[in-house]
């Protein structure tokens, strides 16, 4: 949140409730995506706020926020966290699904589960917190189309080339079969 978008990037908001639970500001949130709204057109999705770990608190706390997003033209993006796949999901209101919550519920069944539900109805799918080789693989297994991490805030010399070789290993050994 706030950073600077280069020219012709694809690229994506979160609300970064994970990071500073307590700390949301709904108006500089919206203040950051009013000053992008130029490039719309190259945003992937932009996520409502969530509460970690709790899927039931985050979809009070959404309720509103579908058609804020749409309003200024962003494509929202619900967090899914712990207990989601027990609670009825709001398709309607989503473009996409972040997966969210805590590592192990992000890494099981369940949310699995929801990322199929996801590409079936057309959504982009997200996972979150992804910082190594095994957490992209993971992602992929399940068959999220992108994510994000910290990884290259810290040391981008080293770590920009050790993700390249990371994404060129995916690239050379395709999926054959999952185990979901």
């Amino acid at each position: 949140m706030a950073n600077v978008l280069p020219p012709s990037v694809t690229w994506a908001a979160d609300s970064g409730c994970f990071a500073s639970p307590h700390e949301f500001d709904p108006l500089r949130y919206l203040g950051f995506l009013a000053k992008n709204q130029d490039a719309v057109d190259r945003c992937l999705f932009v996520t409502m706020p969530d509460v970690v770990a709790d899927a039931a608190a985050t979809l009070k706390r959404v309720q509103s926020w579908p058609i804020i997003l749409r309003g200024l033209g962003f494509k929202p993006a619900l967090v899914a966290q712990d207990g989601l796949e027990s609670l009825e999901v709001p398709w309607d209101d989503l473009d996409a699904l972040f997966i969210g919550g805590t590592t192990t519920w992000k890494l099981s069944h369940h949310a699995h589960a929801l990322v199929v539900e996801a590409n079936r109805r057309g959504k982009w799918t997200h996972m979150g917190r992804v910082n190594s080789l095994r957490r992209i693989r993971a992602a992929q297994l399940m068959g999220c189309r992108s994510v994000d991490g910290t990884f290259l805030l810290f040391g981008p010399d080293v770590n920009l080339p050790k993700m390249q070789r990371w994404l060129d290993e995916l690239d050379r050994q395709p999926v054959l079969f999952t185990a979901w």
